[in-house]
């Protein structure tokens, strides 16, 4: 992985940009399909055919669909339904097949053999969904039909958000791919974008992880505070791991001419869990309410029908992330919270200071992250019950020595966890973006973040990737 991380940045990115621009314009999304699909069969050779095969399909069904909306409606949305069930079936297959099947193998007397897949394809529950929002865009009206399957091609597989979002819905890009305009202007805005996500990525999520792994050696012997400061660790991860992604994927598109919305909107300074869920992962959020919850019938069908098509969407948010039943939990968890807000807890918080509703949004975000994390994979509904336990054992160990130790030597890096995960540093570089030196302190950054980034990855061989697995 840490190869393949300088591998991109030192060697496929420049010689990329380098042959984008030499292109002639024409030419472009050519290129970008034929590198798009060099990227994904880098990691999974195999599962390219997967992703051609989910562009042909839904690029000949938005054609069919704009070819018979006029005239022949009822055949319109059969391919529409024709495309919704082959991306769905593809997605459940290679995503939730094992799941199921372990679930039925429950039942006393069956046994049905489990697939032998390879590991699951990269970044399928987001160019699913993108492919999927072609299709219901066109079936709309809300996008035109894209009649050239390259240029089609180019935004099912473009590589700055491929394999971990931002998920873009083709409305958005529709214009972009045909008559986006490169300008030296984006192009060094997109740097310094893609250097963030960059700083986010290597400097502050991988020092986390490794802090919360190794805080897992020791388990119940952390203590109830080493607990708390083990998952506020994971808590910081998750977020600059796929911020920082989504950051770099927008810097990436500015550099390509391409204006990809922004993915986060500094989450953990919410004061309620509504607020939260307005700022993490806006591109999935959008997706949900467009997709299945306003089709649904949203809030236009009296308040329980309201209450009951968001415990499914939530339910659905959980599962999108993986096969595993304690992400069903932690979106049924949240979509629940979201009710009791509705219900009962807004007009209590409104009136409470500032403080209060801090501490109440960031301690149940907090709880989602511990089910979060306790997938199968790492000891299940077991683990989480334990872990959970010792976060509220006050009676027990306050700190043990080894979390003592792991929160004395990851202090500073907890700190910049803390004041990078609010808006200190965009205000602050507001003031000074219009001074003279503002470029020269550009450049200055982005050097040392790159120096720093090429550091932290040739000397250790921790970094993880977390939110590509979905």
């Amino acid at each position: 992985m840490v190869f393949s991380s300088l591998l991109f940045l030192f060697v496929y990115l420049p010689i990329v940009l380098a042959a984008y621009y030499i292109c002639p314009r024409k030419w472009r999304n050519l290129l970008l399909f034929v590198v798009n699909l060099v990227f994904y069969g880098w990691g999974e050779p195999i599962y390219v055919i997967l992703m051609v095969i989910s562009t042909i399909v839904d690029y000949t069904c938005g054609y069919f669909i704009d070819k018979n909306r006029e005239k022949n409606p009822k055949k319109a949305k059969g391919f529409l339904i024709a495309s919704m069930v082959i991306n769905l079936s593809m997605l459940g297959f290679f995503k939730y097949s094992g799941m199921i099947l372990k679930t039925i193998n429950l039942i006393p007397g069956v046994d049905i053999p489990l697939p032998q897949l390879p590991d699951l394809p990269i970044g399928i529950s987001f160019y699913t969904f993108q492919t999927m929002s072609y299709s219901i865009d066109v079936y709309r009206r809300e996008a035109p039909v894209q009649k050239n399957v390259i240029t089609f091609g180019t935004y099912v597989s473009l590589f700055p958000q491929l394999i971990a979002g931002p998920i873009v819905r083709y409305k958005d890009v529709a214009y972009q791919l045909d008559h986006r305009r490169e300008t030296l202007d984006d192009f060094t805005k997109g740097v310094c974008i893609f250097c963030v996500g960059l700083a986010k990525k290597v400097l502050i999520a991988n020092q986390m992880g490794a802090m919360w792994d190794a805080m897992q050696n020791t388990g119940q012997d952390n203590g109830w505070l080493g607990s708390w400061i083990g998952i506020i660790a994971y808590s910081f991860q998750i977020y600059f791991d796929f911020s920082g992604y989504s950051d770099m994927a927008c810097g990436l598109g500015n550099m390509l001419g391409f204006e990809f919305l922004k993915n986060f909107n500094y989450p953990y300074i919410s004061k309620s869990i509504t607020e939260f869920w307005r700022r993490w992962h806006i591109s999935l959020g959008t997706w949900f309410r467009e997709y299945v919850y306003i089709p649904l019938g949203g809030n236009r069908k009296g308040f329980a029908r309201q209450i009951v098509n968001l415990l499914v969407v939530w339910f659905l948010t959980g599962l999108w992330h993986g096969a595993s039943y304690n992400f069903i939990l932690w979106g049924l968890y949240f979509g629940l919270l979201l009710v009791i807000e509705k219900l009962v807890l807004k007009k209590w918080l409104e009136k409470c200071p500032a403080a209060i509703q801090h501490i109440y949004a960031l301690f149940f975000i907090v709880i989602g992250w511990v089910i979060f994390y306790f997938s199968d994979d790492v000891g299940g509904m077991s683990a989480m019950g334990a872990f959970l336990g010792s976060m509220f054992n006050f009676g027990g160990v306050v700190i043990g020595n080894n979390a003592l130790t792991l929160l004395m030597s990851y202090l500073p890096f907890l700190i910049l966890a803390c004041v990078a995960s609010t808006p200190l540093g965009v205000k602050l570089y507001e003031k000074v973006k219009a001074h003279a030196s503002a470029p020269f302190l550009q450049t200055v950054y982005c050097a040392v973040v790159l120096f720093l980034s090429t550091s932290f990855l040739v000397s250790g061989s921790y970094n993880p990737f977390i939110y590509f697995r979905f």
